[in-house]
């Protein structure tokens, strides 16, 4: 067991963890067996369904784009003595897109991902992603899928905050547009980029330097996904354009993107795109998020662009894809309050 005593003092974090991580792997065996039992059930889930489980390099030359992300560095020595600066990779999405492109495969992969300077209950710094890209599905069918396999892994009613959310039920489908306004009291695509608009129609006053972005993530924090997911799992779908830069523009209305997300009981379990295959759009939307990046962040390190990817898009046929948070299913079916309580170290 974890304590604090005296003998303890001046002793560094990790000294002390390498004296009580037996004791704490013994004291969370029984979740930690539940968490193999759902590796192999996933495993088996793709398999029934035609899936190739694929693996894909670790440390990578582009970690990923997406703005707020904070990969980990490090560099690779070769033996002539050149050196090559690589990244841990934040999701295995553009390898993965790659092989997609190269095969037509539908595939899927445990993959361990890592994000710096992230750490809370529902936040590692490490951490495992379970992807899948399947050719051919649009953002319905893949809610399908996922909805399939969570009541796999889920046992028929989670208790989460307080409640009792059932797994069985259909679950909820809901537009960001139809959540702002029933929400919030806005409509979040009319007032697309315009900040003053959004904040007026939400009632709020606009912050100092609030950008639309900003707004829009703090309205969809504070009054959006506390309510949603609570009595059953709801996929918020429809995303605005601006906050979607892999995934296609709804050809029913072009303020909006083919992007979902997953909530159980206050946990954001997955994220998944109708993938963008427009090199030259890909390229241009990445621009655009770099520029934010190097603004936002000028002190964290750069990369150049993933032109393997950029070249494959144009092969890859009409696909979807999803990343999963494993931890955080395990977590949720097991009814443990943190990741920690999943993890093996």
């Amino acid at each position: 067991m974890e304590s604090g005593g005296a003998g303890q003092k001046g002793r560094s974090p990790a000294a002390v963890g390498a004296r009580t991580a037996p004791d704490r792997i013994a004291e969370r065996l029984p979740l930690l067996r539940r968490r193999a039992l759902l590796v192999r059930a996933v495993r088996a889930f793709f398999d029934g369904r035609g899936y190739l489980e694929v693996e894909t390099p670790y440390a990578v030359p582009a970690p990923g784009e997406e703005t707020h992300l904070y990969p980990f560095a490090t560099r690779r020595e070769f033996p002539d003595g050149g050196v090559e600066d690589l990244f841990l990779h934040t999701s295995p999405e553009f390898a993965m897109k790659r092989i997609v492109a190269a095969t037509g495969l539908p595939v899927f992969q445990l993959a361990r991902v890592w994000r710096n300077g992230e750490g809370s209950d529902l936040h590692a710094a490490e951490f495992t992603m379970l992807e899948w890209y399947r050719p051919g599905a649009s953002l319905a069918s893949l809610m399908d899928e996922t909805e399939a396999l969570t009541r796999l892994a889920l046992p028929l009613t989670i208790h989460r905050g307080g409640r009792d959310i059932p797994i069985d039920l259909p679950f909820e489908r809901l537009t960001v547009a139809e959540a702002f306004h029933q929400y919030v009291g806005a409509d979040v695509l009319e007032t697309a980029e315009d900040a003053a608009g959004l904040a007026a129609q939400a009632g709020c006053v606009l912050r100092d330097r609030e950008t639309w972005e900003d707004l829009f993530f703090r309205l969809l924090l504070e009054r959006v996904e506390p309510v949603i997911g609570r009595d059953r799992p709801t996929f918020l779908t429809h995303w605005p354009v601006s906050q979607a830069a892999l995934a296609r523009v709804c050809p029913d209305d072009p303020r909006a993107a083919l992007r979902f997300e997953l909530y159980i009981g206050g946990v954001e379990l997955a994220n998944a795109f109708e993938e963008l295959t427009d090199a030259t759009e890909q390229r241009r939307r990445f621009g655009i998020d770099r520029g934010r990046r190097r603004s936002l962040y000028p002190s964290r390190p750069d990369w150049p662009l993933d032109e393997a990817l950029l070249d494959a898009l144009p092969d890859m046929p009409p696909t979807s894809g999803i990343a999963l948070g494993f931890d955080r299913l395990v977590m949720l079916a097991t009814g443990a309050p943190r990741l920690a309580d999943i993890l093996w170290l």
